[in-house]
């Protein structure tokens, strides 16, 4: 990149942060990563992995702990709120790996995290640091942390999530409430072998809200999402206790398989659903986002850490192989991954309405739209995209 590779710190150590660590390491670049955790570790329930993030993980070494912990489902299904008939199916599996050269795998976000962890040594990744200010100059950027410390570097990754310091500090933008929440859980996998026996990603859609399923933890677990208008919940805490009767009274009436799966949901946690608008711009010449901070989406697309893998791989490739500097690899990072994020994001903020439709006419018609689009071709612009590939074009 230079004569000096420039010192480079991640602020945030989550899912997006320790996979930018992980990434300039792999090509050759450090970087020190600041959590305001004083001990890490992943909360929440499950996640969805496309191929276009796992082709990535994998070069990271990443392969086989992923096929120990995660779960390779069959194919993804829609179903109808109330009789259960299928809407479209969309396979997955082998199909999936031989077209895009990497699976799709189902995971718990505790485990993605500690495969992360564990890439990186103990001495870059500072705990109990809560970034408080960021001050950029003609020649670095400093960080003040809650502790009184500072440090100083030549660039800085806001990997802090949808509440993002770094963001704070480039835009002046606010997160947006989609009217949503989402209470998530995880029930034991022997208690639902209806669900269990095929590893599927299942989704009910109803007017209104849905419901999405899937296994995680090598299979052992069942992760579930469902979704409820907020009323006055906007309650933003991925920790927040919720009473799972009210869960279960949002969801009368629904299949069986809905409600004997909530019925088994206990502890389950309730968070308001938040995004902000799509920008072009999200970086200065020393300064620049990647996941949440960059682009939060609504997780109705199942692409949130997906994009975030995808954007540490974008940057990592900037940085190590352009011989513009700095400002000139953030540059590139921004041109390469903007148009694709706000395409993403647009997706997830339309389903926000389109997984939600009353039962009727437009219910129907996306019905039948869904169907026309099962075939796993129609993901070849999302999943067979290479974002390494792209950043060092």
């Amino acid at each position: 990149m230079g004569q000096r590779d420039p010192r480079i710190a991640v602020v945030g150590a989550g899912i997006a942060g320790l996979t930018v660590a992980a990434g300039l390491t792999r090509l050759g670049l450090a970087s020190t990563v600041f959590e305001q955790a004083p001990q890490l570790g992943e909360v929440g329930a499950g996640l969805q992995l496309a191929p276009n993030a796992v082709r990535l993980l994998r070069r990271l070494g990443l392969g086989r702990e992923l096929d120990r912990v995660a779960v390779r489902p069959e194919a993804i299904e829609m179903r109808r709120w109330q009789d259960g008939e299928l809407i479209m199916v969309t396979e997955l599996g082998d199909a999936c790996e031989q077209r895009y050269g990497a699976p799709y795998y189902t995971v718990h976000r505790a485990d993605l995290h500690r495969c992360l962890r564990a890439l990186l040594p103990d001495d870059p990744v500072r705990l109990g640091r809560r970034c408080r200010s960021v001050s950029e100059r003609p020649d670095g950027v400093e960080l003040g942390f809650d502790t009184g410390e500072g440090h100083r570097a030549d660039l800085v990754v806001g990997a802090d999530g949808i509440h993002s310091v770094v963001r704070a500090a480039l835009l002046p933008d606010r997160p947006r409430f989609s009217g949503e929440t989402i209470y998530r859980g995880l029930v034991r996998a022997d208690r639902l072998p209806s669900l269990a026996e095929r590893p599927r990603v299942r989704l009910w859609l109803g007017p209104g809200r849905h419901v999405v399923c899937y296994p995680v933890s090598g299979g052992d677990w069942i992760s579930f999402g469902a979704t409820v208008p907020a009323d006055d919940w906007q309650v933003e805490s991925w920790s927040a206790e919720a009473d799972p009767g009210e869960l279960r009274k949002a969801y009368q009436g629904w299949h069986p398989d809905v409600v004997n799966l909530l019925a088994e949901a206990d502890p389950v946690r309730r968070w308001a659903l938040h995004d902000r608008d799509a920008v072009d711009r999200w970086s200065t010449d020393r300064l620049t986002l990647v996941g949440d901070a960059a682009h939060p989406m609504l997780p109705f697309f199942a692409q949130g850490a997906n994009q975030a893998v995808e954007d540490a791989f974008a940057l990592a490739a900037c940085l190590a192989r352009t011989d513009g500097g700095v400002a000139g690899a953030l540059r590139r990072y921004e041109e390469v991954r903007a148009p694709r994020v706000a395409q993403v994001h647009q997706r997830s903020r339309g389903n926000a309405t389109a997984l939600h439709l009353p039962d009727g006419v437009a219910q129907r018609d996306r019905d039948a739209a869904l169907r026309h689009r099962a075939d796993l071709s129609h993901q070849d612009w999302l999943y067979g995209h290479d974002a390494e590939l792209v950043g060092t074009g």
